[in-house]
């Protein structure tokens, strides 16, 4: 057991791979927290294509995340099988991040087919980006105490990055009325400036991982036999990794407590002076976006921190099912409030974030977990494949949340074309419908998500003393089989 609890990753490694999360995490929330608000109140695209163009994506996503997952595995090169791609992709993810929020002057048809392309490509090669950078830990280190606290504070550090970029657009809503920039121009400068920003300081953050990090646990490609099933079934047969990868397609409402926040802060709350003017409007936007933005960084990032803490006292399953019951009280309670009083809700927006911390860090250690599992069972690894499936989830449980959204501005009749683009929407002329069916958002259906990915966490069972044997005889299955773990 003295090989399976050293630690092999030095500060330097360790805190340089939790910077690059940082980093990735500025570029990722951009996208992630801003995407449906640019398309549907800046580009002014109708809430259907939206709709269907998240959803192709998705498909599409499905079939090139697996692919550069198993690329990345059969990648062999001088540096490892994921740092290659760490250092390509920087600059080709700052470019189209860019473009992502950039609003041509052009038709209405062509802006959906630039939002097609910018899209659809931006996810592709943020993929080639993610995967292997998220397959890192399981490569750096066979340890897996030592790989769950990497994994701890690389996502509580993505979770900082990721505040970046609203702290920017939010910044930006005081500033520039001070500049006589309202409406759609404001929004457009608002957004492109973020996305330069985040682009540019992100990935040259994200880069310095390919430097410091060391891929030291390569494991070989197995013999091919006939009665051996390949990788991609193995994972699909691996019942702890299906339960992790339901759990996150279920809890995927959660991430509307980010998604949803510029949106019920343009048509649910209102904050301001009873005297109404674009500036009170901008203003209000701002200040209810960025204490939404404070709410949940405070929720989010107090878990991540205690996470370590909690490893030592509770399993995967209690952390997961515990805070998910927390969240979802504390959503339910955000309800009955209702969207009148801001203010009251705040705490409880803090309380319901919790499982965003919990959820972004344990399912990652989760992941790591099971495919310890695969192994031991199977001989087979695929640490970019077991990272494509988180990945994938990531993916779609963000466009599930902006597909919630969007289907809300089609539920209460929402149509920005018709309210006008020139001036900021007061929420106090908007009918309770309206109001209420955007506060739901962040109310309701995020407690519905906790409370349904809850049950697959159930039957995971990859906690205590079996957990401990599995890695006992996995080091001792890779010491038969003469695979060196590097120093």
């Amino acid at each position: 057991m003295e090989h399976t609890d050293r630690n092999y990753i030095g500060k330097k490694e360790f805190w340089t791979f939790a910077a690059a999360a940082g980093g990735q995490g500025m570029i990722y929330a951009i996208m992630s927290s801003y995407i449906s608000d640019f398309y549907l109140n800046v580009m002014g695209l109708s809430p259907l294509f939206v709709l269907l163009l998240m959803l192709l994506a998705r498909i599409w996503d499905a079939v090139n995340d697996p692919m550069m997952g198993a690329l990345a595995d059969h990648t062999q090169t001088k540096w490892g099988k994921f740092k290659p791609y760490i250092i390509v992709t920087p600059i080709p993810v700052a470019v189209l991040t860019v473009l992502l929020f950039y609003a041509p002057d052009i038709s209405p048809t062509m802006k959906m087919v630039y939002a097609g392309i910018t899209y659809v490509l931006w996810g592709m090669i943020y993929t080639m980006s993610d995967v292997p950078f998220w397959a890192l830990p399981n490569a750096m280190t066979p340890n897996p105490k030592e790989r769950a606290r990497l994994i701890s504070i690389g996502r509580t550090v993505n979770g900082v990055g990721s505040a970046v970029p609203m702290v920017i657009v939010m910044g930006l809503g005081w500033i520039l009325p001070l500049f006589n920039l309202s409406g759609n121009q404001l929004e457009q400068t608002r957004y492109l400036t973020a996305a330069l920003v985040a682009a540019v300081v992100g990935n040259l953050i994200f880069i310095t991982v390919f430097f410091t990090a060391k891929e030291r646990v390569n494991i070989p490609k197995p013999v091919k036999h006939p009665d051996n099933p390949g990788v991609l079934k193995a994972m699909f047969r691996c019942r702890p990794l299906m339960i992790v990868v339901i759990m996150g397609i279920l809890s995927s409402t959660r991430y509307l407590m980010q998604a949803g926040a510029i949106h019920v802060a343009r048509y649910a709350f209102y904050i301001g002076p009873e005297t109404v003017t674009e500036a009170a409007l901008q203003s209000n936007i701002s200040t209810v976006s960025l204490v939404f933005s404070i709410a949940t960084a405070v929720g989010m990032f107090g878990s991540m921190v205690f996470l370590p803490k909690l490893y030592k006292k509770f399993n995967y399953k209690q952390i997961i099912i515990g805070s998910n019951l927390i969240g979802m009280v504390s959503c339910l309670i955000i309800y009955f409030i209702g969207y009148r009083n801001f203010w009251w809700c705040v705490p409880f927006l803090v309380i319901s974030s919790i499982p965003l911390g919990t959820m972004n860090v344990t399912s990652y250690a989760m992941i790591g977990d099971a495919l310890d599992y695969m192994e031991l069972k199977t001989g087979l690894r695929s640490n970019g494949l077991g990272n494509a499936c988180q990945s994938f989830v990531n993916k779609l449980g963000n466009a599930l949340a902006t597909t919630f959204v969007v289907l809300m501005y089609i539920i209460v009749n929402l149509d920005i074309n018709k309210i006008g683009t020139d001036y900021t929407v007061d929420p106090n002329t908007l009918d309770h419908g309206v109001r209420n069916g955007m506060f739901l958002l962040v109310s309701l259906l995020p407690a519905a998500g906790m409370l349904l990915s809850s049950i697959p966490v159930f039957f995971y069972d990859l906690v205590g003393a079996k957990k401990d044997k599995i890695t006992a005889e996995l080091h001792k299955m890779r010491a038969e089989k003469g695979i060196v773990i590097e120093e």
